[in-house]
Formats: structure tokens, sequence, C-alpha cells
């Protein structure tokens, strides 16, 4: 018999919880599965973290996405400390509906947002990558944050969009004050969101009248037996396929070079991969970085319509759930050695993009820019390394995203590309 007491529960949410989850997050799967919790909000949720729960509950159709399902209690204004308490205009998209009309979007969208087009947007994506570089690669050193990992995605999906690129610096300046103070309705982030949202309802308008090969013109364009996107529906989806698809890719960058700063002999090994002209390794490398420390820690809220048990976890009508995705893409009971960064790991069903029905739409864009900025990085810049400890990076402690404020890095200056005396564009 063991008489050593169990080690108590772990604190969530806090700054040192933000810098490494993971130790927290493997108490959580041994000893309370599907954790019930009270998050910095003040709500009461279930966090599920064993990847078996968390595969079933992603795709569990009585875990609602609608916040009008929510059964907390509202404080004194009347608010109930859960998102989707905004403008019904901002919200109509499909992180926050069910079928049929989650059924309905997500199908319009997809006759505009096809995998043809993105692979057709590449040499962008190559072309962004090469001048954020040059940017910086005579310095000697980078903030591999804020010059590459954070304009490099706004800037791709501006293009995608249709966002004329004179104005692409505002939907910078208004995505940072968002990236920088979260999701919060107060304030800079406030006043961001309702720019961003009349700027795309004024482009929308335009693009109805003179539409042009970009997203935004398909999205208005797409039909479905005769179905069109309204026009709010049509800038909720930019709004999310905007804010979304650019923090996510941020963070993949981010963790993802920090992750192969720390294991040199993993980025050596991409790197000769890279220099021998072989590009499988960089295809399960960035599979690898997304399961091993990914850029959506939690999944987006989900409601309990009806009473339930998941993880033998009784779950009353009502209750939010949140699956969090980065302690089931650690669980030793479905990958060996979770811990451990391997880059040809090939049995990888990760859930870092979700699963289901509303696994993430931008998946295929965010890979591409993935698989190019890490690529290019580490062929233009050999020698990267970090130019602070470990212990002095700062993480935004989001509840959903997860990602380094800063990445300080030192390397060698290399030149430029052939291309870098043209004028810049960003």
């Amino acid at each position: 018999m063991n008489d050593c007491p169990a080690r108590p529960a772990p604190e969530l949410f806090t700054w040192e919880f933000a810098t490494d989850p993971y130790p927290a997050y493997a108490w959580l799967r041994e000893h309370s599965p599907v954790h019930r919790t009270t998050l910095p909000s003040g709500v009461e949720a279930w966090l599920v973290t064993r990847y078996a729960d968390a595969r079933q509950a992603l795709a569990d159709s009585r875990l609602s996405k609608n916040p009008a399902h929510h059964a907390g209690t509202a404080n004194a204004k009347g608010k109930t400390g859960i998102p989707g308490e905004r403008k019904a205009e901002l919200m109509t998209h499909l992180l926050n509906i069910d079928p049929p009309d989650h059924t309905r979007l997500r199908r319009l969208v997809t006759k505009a947002f096809t995998p043809r087009r993105v692979a057709a947007f590449a040499p962008r994506v190559q072309e962004l990558t090469d001048r954020l570089i040059d940017g910086f690669a005579d310095r000697g050193e980078a903030d591999l944050i804020h010059e590459f990992a954070f304009p490099l995605p706004i800037y791709a999906i501006c293009d995608l969009l249709g966002v004329p690129r004179e104005d692409q610096d505002d939907f910078r300046d208004w995505a940072g004050m968002m990236i920088r103070h979260g999701g919060g309705p107060r304030g800079g982030v406030a006043r961001s969101v309702k720019k961003m949202r009349g700027y795309l309802a004024e482009l929308i308008h335009r693009k109805r009248e003179n539409p042009g090969d970009d997203l935004i013109s398909d999205l208005i364009r797409a039909s479905d037996h005769g179905e069109h996107l309204t026009e709010n529906e049509a800038a909720a989806m930019a709004f999310i396929l905007l804010f979304a698809g650019f923090e996510t890719t941020v963070n993949l960058i981010g963790n993802g070079i920090h992750a192969l700063l720390r294991e040199p002999e993993q980025r050596e090994r991409l790197q000769r991969s890279l220099a021998e002209g072989g590009t499988e390794l960089l295809e399960t490398g960035i599979e690898e970085l997304l399961r091993y420390d990914g850029p959506v820690e939690l999944a987006t809220w989900r409601y309990a319509t009806v009473p339930l048990t998941l993880g033998g976890q009784d779950i009353a009508a009502g209750d939010p759930v949140l699956v969090v995705l980065a302690a089931a893409d650690r669980d030793p009971a479905r990958f060996p050695e979770p811990d451990v960064l391997d880059l040809a790991r090939s049995d990888n069903q990760h859930l870092g993009y979700g699963h289901g029905i509303h696994y993430c739409l931008g998946a295929p864009l965010a890979r591409l820019e993935g698989r190019t900025a890490l690529a290019t990085l580490l062929t233009r810049l050999p020698d990267l390394r970090l130019a602070v400890g470990t212990a002095d990076l700062r993480w935004r402690g989001g509840l959903i995203m997860r990602g380094l404020r800063t990445l300080p890095v030192e390397f060698g200056a290399p030149g430029r590309t052939e291309e870098s005396d043209a004028p810049s564009i960003l």
C-alpha cells in the first residue's frame, strides 16, 4: 500500500500555468479527466483532457455551439461571462451555430474557400515570407513574433479575402490590439472590433457592386439550391476567417520555432532534409508541432443540450464543456512518448484543428503558411538561436489560444533574396 498522499490538484490559469500547462494537464488526465473548474471569468465549466473523451466530445451532437444553451447565472449587468454576448451580426458564424444553419453556411463557405484556391496562393505566401525575412536578415537579430509570425498570416489572409493592400496596415493594427488584449469586449479591443466590422461591411458592399478574384467576392457569389450568404453572414464569416485564421497561424509558427530551437537535434534533422530537397519530414513535422505544442489550447465553447455522461462524469444540461486539445494531444494512451518531439511521427491523428463537423475550415491555409515559414526561415537562417533564456520568455495566457508574446532570436546575417531590392509591399 502506498502511504504517500496524492499531489493536490494543480492551480489552473495562472501565469505559471500559461508558461507550461502540460504537467497540470497530465495530472488532470490521470486524476480528474473530465474536470469541473471555475474559469477566470467566473464561469464554471467542464474540462475534457483525455484523447478518447475529447474526440467523442468534439463530434457529439448533444454538445451545442450555440451560447443560448448555456444555463449560467447572469451578473448585475445581465452578462453570463461567456462569449456570444456581442452584436448578433458578428456572432453568426461557423463557431457559434449548429446544424442545420451550420451545414448551410459551411457548405456555402466551402464553395469559396477551396483547396485549389489555397494551393494557388502558395507563391504569394512564399513572397510574403521572403520579404519579411529580408526586413531583418541583415541585422543578425529579430523578434520573430512581431516581425515574422504575426505579420505573415495577417497580410496573407487580407490578400486572400481581397482587402486592398493600402488598407492592410489598418487590419494589422486592429488585429494587434485583439491579439495583445484578447477578445474582451471593452476599451481598445471593442473599438478595433467595431472598426474591423464596419470596414468589412463596407468592403462587402463594394464587392457586391464590383466583384473581384478574391475570397470575399466568392463568398458573395457562392450559392446552394438558390441560397446565398446574407451581407451580415458574409461579414461575420470574413471576420472569423480573418481573426481565427491569423491568430492560430501566429501561434503555429511561433510555438513551432520555439520547440525546434529547444530541440536542436530535431531542428538539424529537418534542416538536413530540406537541404536535400525532401518534403516528407516537413509534412510530418508540421503535424507533430501541431500535436506537441499547438496554437489552440482549448476548443471553442460547447454547451450540453441534455444531461449526458462523458468520461464517466455526469454533465447537466446547460453546462459549458471545453475540450482541452493540448491535453488530449499529449495523452500517453494515444501517443507513445507524448512529451517527446518527433518530427517523423507517423501515426499522428492529433486534434490540433479539432474534429467532426467543426473541424477548422482554414487548416489547409495554416499548414501552407506554417510549412513555408519554417522551411524558409531554417534554410535562410540556419544558425538561428534563442537570444534569451527559455525562462525569460513570456506567454499570452488566454483561454482558447496559447502563444508567445515575443520570440527574440539571434543568427548570422546571410544576406537577402534576389528580389530584395524590389519596393516593399508591407
